[in-house]
């Protein structure tokens, strides 16, 4: 069972909205397509029920807003926006994670990337991924004539969640797990088994 709405106007482009029940589950969602001067693409957004899962609240408030800025670039269609606004997603967690340069001002990515990897605050695979955020946020911020694909930036914002997740959830909640395994052991006075 679906239903559909068509709207748009002076001021925003046309849109389609479809209301729809899932064979699966038989809840109900709604879907929103856009054209924005082209045609509809065949790519709608789902709009409700919500499909993202909210960064954790361990995550800086900062580094959650850029993110989010990235999301909704993408849901906007905006892909080399979206590429743009992952790169500097990570350009904030190096600064948050204090690396700068002489005098405060930041270093290049490139290399506070290399000083995170360095300092073990990220392993050799997430800097690998960093780096190609960081060279696909550069493909997004200079005019090059080659635009952002959509699945570029939609591996670009999975990656940049995973990245944070690593650096401010999991990270964090492995520390608290030695750190509670230690203290249980110090209780003990046991050693654990290796």
């Amino acid at each position: 069972m679906t239903s559909e709405a068509r709207g748009g106007g002076e001021y925003e482009p046309p849109y389609l909205l479809e209301l729809a029940e899932c064979g699966n589950c038989h809840d109900p969602f709604l879907m929103m397509e856009e054209d924005y001067g082209q045609g509809w693409d065949g790519d709608p957004l789902a709009v409700w029920p919500r499909q993202q899962r909210p960064l954790s609240l361990n995550v800086p408030a900062a580094m959650r807003r850029e993110h989010e800025e990235a999301r909704q670039c993408f849901s906007a269609k905006a892909y080399t926006a979206t590429a743009v606004m992952v790169r500097r997603t990570l350009e904030g967690v190096c600064l948050d994670q204090g690396l700068s340069g002489a005098g405060g001002r930041p270093k290049p990515l490139f290399k506070m990337l290399e000083q995170m990897r360095d300092e073990g605050k990220i392993d050799g695979q997430l800097f690998e991924w960093a780096q190609e955020l960081r060279v696909l946020g550069n493909q997004g911020a200079h005019f090059t004539g080659t635009s952002v694909s959509r699945e570029d930036a939609a591996d670009g914002l999975a990656l940049a969640e995973a990245l944070l997740d690593y650096l401010y959830v999991f990270s964090a909640q492995f520390e608290a797990f030695k750190a509670r395994r230690a203290e249980a052991k110090a209780k003990d006075g046991k050693p654990s088994p290796a």
